[in-house]
């Protein structure tokens, strides 16, 4: 009997590992999308902004900096281009960790999860085969 409580327990426990891991990813994903919306929309203030050269004042924790606005466009577009990649590498982590926690529920894996974007070349051979 003290044998199947320990088993419970231990799967319960890899359940609840799972899920949090899961879960934290989530929250990982939500909180870099919020600061990759923020920088679209310095990218979007420097671009309507009246002013097309010069320099503009950047806020790097508890301090404004001036920078040239070139400059600070290629360092925000340099900060799009990571956050991209990273919430990229944890979207690809969070279906494998989805699939090994329903797997330890028992549950079946997830029909159509694994789906991939098409490229832009597979999209352009395909609207072209379309409009013949």
């Amino acid at each position: 009997m003290a044998r199947e409580s320990e088993r419970v327990v231990d799967y319960l426990t890899e359940v609840e590992l799972l899920a949090e891991s899961v879960m934290a990813d989530k929250q990982q994903i939500i909180s870099l999308d919020a600061k990759r919306h923020q920088n679209r929309e310095a990218l979007r203030a420097l671009h309507n902004s009246s002013k097309q050269s010069g320099n503009v004042m950047v806020c790097f924790g508890d301090m404004f900096i001036k920078f040239s606005k070139s400059r600070t466009k290629d360092m925000i577009q340099k900060d799009q281009e990571h956050l991209d990649e990273e919430i990229r590498k944890l979207c690809n982590q969070l279906k494998m960790k989805v699939n090994r926690l329903n797997e330890a529920q028992g549950k079946p894996e997830l029909k159509g999860f694994n789906l991939t974007p098409l490229t832009r070349e597979e999209m352009h051979a395909i609207t072209k085969i379309l409009k013949n």
